[in-house]
């Protein structure tokens, strides 16, 4: 698999990947960008939270793709190694949360997205934005 493009930040300009990406942060930021989500936001929780080390934020275009966006997640996770991933959200696809242990996924449709902001929430001194897709 090849390895996900740079970081941006908010202003656009190229950031490192936070160091310690896992081989599971890689592959879901990867897929992610192969399947054209939107605004890829990976959010650091190592240290901040006990529940997951990682949080990613993307949207799709659509019910439709984010739906797809979600099962390919799915067997993504499976092929790496983690069984059956808790799914929530489906299959009205507004919002799909896929629960991978050490790293959770949130997929919106945008307006969902707009509407919760939940990595404003999380992303305190973060700053580890992808803005591939805006």
């Amino acid at each position: 698999m090849d390895e996900f493009e740079p970081v941006r930040s908010e202003d656009g300009q190229e950031a490192p990947l936070p160091i310690g990406l896992t081989d599971l942060e890689n592959a879901i930021l990867a897929k992610l960008d192969e399947d054209k989500a939107q605004d890829i936001v990976l959010i650091d929780l190592r240290g901040k939270s006990p529940m997951s080390d990682a949080m990613i934020v993307a949207s799709g275009r659509s019910h439709r793709h984010v739906g797809a966006l979600a099962d390919h997640l799915q067997r993504l996770m499976k092929e790496m190694g983690l069984g059956k991933v808790k799914v929530s959200g489906l299959p009205h696809c507004d919002w799909v949360l896929l629960d991978g242990g050490d790293v959770i996924v949130h997929l919106f449709r945008p307006e969902v997205r707009t509407f919760y902001n939940i990595e404003k929430i999380w992303s305190v001194d973060s700053g580890h934005r992808t803005d591939s897709r805006a």
